[in-house]
């Protein structure tokens, strides 16, 4: 991965974007891509779109989601401790123990997720899961006054970890889910603007809001972009590490390449369209199976207005939603790569309907 692009996921991971609190990776995101499109904008609730070919046909979206799983501020007790809510697919047992920070209006306030030593523990028969509101955060005051001086209900958490490369091409991070898509998207334009082919596609790279809470910055700005095609990046899990149900959840491999959804909402022309390229450009696709959802903006994406064909494109993922998620970088190249190839087979007025 070149210099610039890997610095730019570099900060894109480590810049704090809790769902329903995007901005700061938003304005990071709209940074970068800005050298690359013909306009950038943002709506009312912080989506933000990066236009290139503006007036071209057909508008295709590249759409990924900015937030991450995030915990937020519920209760203050007398002695000054922070019980907290969940913002997304938080896991309470493997959050105990961890350093945090508090997104404040004031700025960042530093604390800890408090975890009851061992020694005190081991009286009890069993030790149970805890919940979410078993959770409590240590910021090192001593009142409920004190801590009300720095943070207030309703201020967003998040873990500290940050990226880190691990070895060979892997690295890891807490919040690859999902900025490596939002990178992808970002990635593609700059593709598609230093490409000499000729583009006849207008493409709108999206950067959307609130998929761990409902999917539902992907609603606004599919219905407000009008477009005629959509490709969404997001993680998917990859399956290739001990106690993992292959035949429940698939065989998804870390370094075989990017996964294709089929079924459901993924248009199957666009589907095929997606592995009629990766085979000509020799891009490796490992395939996925649905059910009723794909649990991504493709649901919502697909039956926006009179239904947008849709197609998802997913980076396997170890350790979802958790501090360590690793993830290849070869792979994650690869899908800027296939991306910008669909971009270009993209032909003046071209629409995809399922042939009957």
């Amino acid at each position: 991965m070149r210099d610039e692009s890997l610095n730019f996921l570099k900060t894109l991971v480590n810049t704090p974007s809790p769902t329903g609190h995007e901005a700061r990776g938003q304005r990071v995101w709209l940074d970068y891509v800005t050298q690359f499109a013909d306009t950038t904008f943002s709506d009312s609730y912080g989506n933000c779109v990066a236009v290139l070919n503006k007036g071209g046909s057909p508008r295709l979206m590249l759409a990924a989601h900015a937030d991450e799983i995030a915990m937020a501020v519920n209760y203050i007790d007398a002695d000054g401790f922070i019980y907290v809510r969940k913002m997304g697919g938080i896991d309470p047992a493997i959050t105990k123990a961890q350093r945090i920070t508090i997104h404040t209006r004031n700025g960042p306030v530093k604390g800890v997720v408090g975890n009851v030593a061992p020694h005190l523990t081991k009286q009890d028969k069993e030790r149970r899961v805890p919940e979410i509101q078993d959770l409590f955060i240590d910021i090192g005051v001593s009142s409920t006054k004190d801590a009300e001086k720095l943070v207030q209900i309703g201020d967003p958490i998040t873990l500290n970890d940050e990226f880190e490369l691990l070895r060979n091409d892997l690295a890891v991070a807490r919040a690859f889910d999902n900025r490596i898509g939002t990178f992808a998207v970002a990635e593609t334009l700059r593709l598609l603007k230093g490409s000499k082919s000729k583009l006849q596609a207008e493409i709108c790279a999206v950067s959307n809001i609130q998929e761990e809470v409902g999917l539902l910055g992907a609603r606004q700005i599919a219905y407000s972009l009008k477009p005629d095609v959509a490709l969404v990046v997001d993680v998917t899990h990859a399956t290739d590490y001990p106690t993992v149900n292959k035949a429940q959840h698939g065989n998804t491999k870390i370094g075989q390449g990017p996964t294709i959804t089929h079924g459901g909402c993924n248009h199957s022309e666009v589907v095929a369209r997606i592995e009629q390229i990766a085979r000509a450009k020799k891009i490796p696709l490992q395939h996925e199976a649905m059910s009723a959802s794909s649990g991504t903006d493709t649901d919502v994406i697909f039956w926006t207005r009179g239904g947008i064909p849709s197609a998802l494109i997913s980076l396997p993922n170890r350790y979802m939603h958790s501090p360590v998620e690793i993830v290849s970088l070869k792979d994650l190249e690869k899908i800027p790569e296939l991306m910008a190839a669909f971009s270009q087979s993209l032909k003046t007025g071209e629409e995809f309907k399922v042939k009957i």
